[in-house]
């Protein structure tokens, strides 16, 4: 079995600043309805938003892709499972990476304060 890992720390500053300075694009380039859905009602808006952002960097640095053009920031969907545990469904190119890589788990972990947001991204492989 072999593991890869990435990890993301961003400033909540930046993702309020981004969400005030360009209200509609912003939000809807990065995130999924569902993520958009689970936030709207949030009282920590920005803080959920900015974890949430921090995970999807943080899977796309386990990838190993970072942002490239072919990879879209919805690629990447941040939920929970009914206990409440964060999980992340993989859609597109990021899906299709996970296939041929012999990817059988992604495992995150996020959390937020009022000026940052932290997440990281566990993903294991079949073989060596």
């Amino acid at each position: 079995m072999k593991i890869e890992s990435g990890i993301d720390l961003i400033e909540v500053s930046r993702i309020e600043r981004a969400v005030k300075r360009w209200p509609n694009k912003f939000i809807d380039r990065i995130f999924t309805e569902g993520e958009i859905e689970y936030v709207k009602n949030k009282k920590m808006k920005y803080e959920h938003l900015a974890a949430r952002f921090a995970t999807k960097e943080a899977v796309l640095k386990a990838f190993g892709q970072g942002t490239r053009r072919y990879v879209r920031w919805k690629d990447v969907e941040v939920s929970k499972l009914v206990s409440g545990k964060p999980s992340v469904k993989i859609h597109g190119f990021i899906k299709k990476l996970k296939k041929t890589n012999g990817i059988k788990d992604i495992s995150i972990s996020m959390a937020h304060t009022k000026y940052y947001a932290v997440a990281s991204c566990v993903l294991i492989k079949e073989k060596l």
